[in-house]
């Protein structure tokens, strides 16, 4: 969910064209939301985490030639087909993640598509054992059997990651086991380092390959208290992004073995990523990495100072129910669960900031979960280390009191 996202849940039916023109629609409830969110955006209103793809091209462009000057030299010549910024992108994260190399994509579905039908070609059997709610299974419209001729096995369930003894227990071979770390869809949760080493060793053990869908793996060393190229060094192969933890415009990575690295870029072509230039895409990738990783950690430990304060602040709002999950964050990011229709609640968002310009919940709601239900995902970063837990507390007490009495209808 994205702050362009925060309309809401679903869209509404388009409604009736203005009196008289039966036949021109006007703007449906969501597009009118997300033009009120870019209101309050203008007016800069205070939120936890605004990430910097919601600003205006210039905006972006402004920022890409300032920053990009500190981390790399303007003058070089441009990129052609992945050699020059994005090869040298390409070796400073196979560095940062302990692998002997690493490859460019332009997109994380295509990285990881291509690593799996590498690693189950060599292992011989097309099937990837993974959990119900891994990006692959619940965003890419099946891509893993339509286009790569992969077969998901589903291991685990719930909002949790996988189990040493549930991997054990699947009844049939699988060539590769792919985790994804945070798993985003339950709460961006982790297991334990403990829980990790013994899940990737019974992977071993079942003579399969270990694949880290690792998009947001760079918010994970302050949970696990290990650097990253231990973290990375328990699988074979690594997937990361450079947008979701960054900021970058786009793209992504494939680190692993210099073979596999090598039949990657030959899948990439395949696939239709041998994109002639990159060069904005790979220097903001850069920048992410000389910025915004090492303050990762931080982001982090103020997360669950947040988490903390909502969940005080909701706990006297006179709500009977309300969740955070996890209840203290293993990452930068977390979920809010709530007792309305999710239309409900981004309603109440929105009034707050428009009339307060405190964005409490600047991200979209959902309700997919359960009828009655909305959740919403919270992202703290740079602008939310300047929150204290009073101010939290006190913007949830405001937000509240913007809600109907629960049960009141819609």
């Amino acid at each position: 969910m994205t702050d362009t996202d925060a309309a809401g849940a679903r869209p509404a039916d388009e409604p009736a064209g203005p009196a008289g023109s039966p036949d021109i629609p006007g703007p449906s409830d969501k597009e009118r939301m997300r033009e009120r969110w870019a209101a309050v955006r203008r007016r800069d209103a205070r939120r936890l985490g605004p990430a910097r793809w919601g600003n205006t091209i210039r905006e972006r462009l402004e920022e890409l030639t300032a920053a990009g000057a500190e981390v790399y030299d303007l003058d070089e010549p441009a990129d052609v087909y992945g050699n020059r910024i994005v090869a040298d992108l390409e070796e400073r994260t196979a560095a940062l993640l302990g692998m002997e190399a690493a490859v460019f994509f332009p997109t994380g579905t295509m990285a990881q598509q291509v690593a799996l039908r590498c690693w189950t070609g060599r292992t011989g059997d097309a099937a990837v054992a993974l959990h119900p709610l891994a990006h692959p299974e619940v965003h890419e419209r099946q891509a893993f059997s339509q286009v790569s001729g992969l077969r998901p096995v589903r291991v685990g369930g719930g909002p949790r990651q996988p189990t040493a003894a549930e991997i054990r227990a699947v009844e049939e071979p699988f060539g590769a086991l792919m985790l994804e770390l945070p798993l985003r869809d339950a709460g961006f949760v982790l297991p334990t380092w403990e829980e990790l080493t013994e899940a990737v060793a019974v992977a071993r053990e079942r003579e399969a390959v270990v694949h880290f869908d690792g998009a947001r793996l760079w918010e994970c060393t302050e949970h696990f208290g290990r650097p990253l190229t231990e973290i990375a060094g328990l699988a074979d192969s690594v997937y990361v992004s450079f947008y979701k933890s960054l900021d970058g415009l786009g793209g992504a990575a494939l680190a692993g073995p210099a073979t596999l690295v090598e039949e990657a870029r030959t899948w990439r072509h395949r696939y239709g990523g041998m994109i002639f230039q990159q060069f904005p895409t790979a220097l903001s990738a850069l920048i992410g990495l000389e910025r915004e990783l090492p303050r990762l950690p931080a982001y982090v430990r103020q997360a669950r100072v947040v988490a903390a304060a909502l969940r005080e602040g909701l706990a006297v709002s006179g709500l009977p129910w309300a969740r955070v999950h996890p209840e203290v964050p293993h990452t930068h990011e977390f979920q809010v669960w709530l007792p309305y229709e999710p239309e409900v609640v981004a309603e109440a968002a929105l009034r707050q900031a428009e009339e307060t310009s405190v964005a409490l919940f600047a991200n979209g709601w959902s309700g997919d979960a359960a009828p009655g239900l909305a959740r919403t995902e919270v992202s703290v970063r740079a602008a939310g280390l300047e929150w204290t837990a009073d101010e939290v507390r006190a913007a949830v007490r405001d937000f509240a009191r913007r809600l109907p009495a629960p049960g009141g209808g819609r």
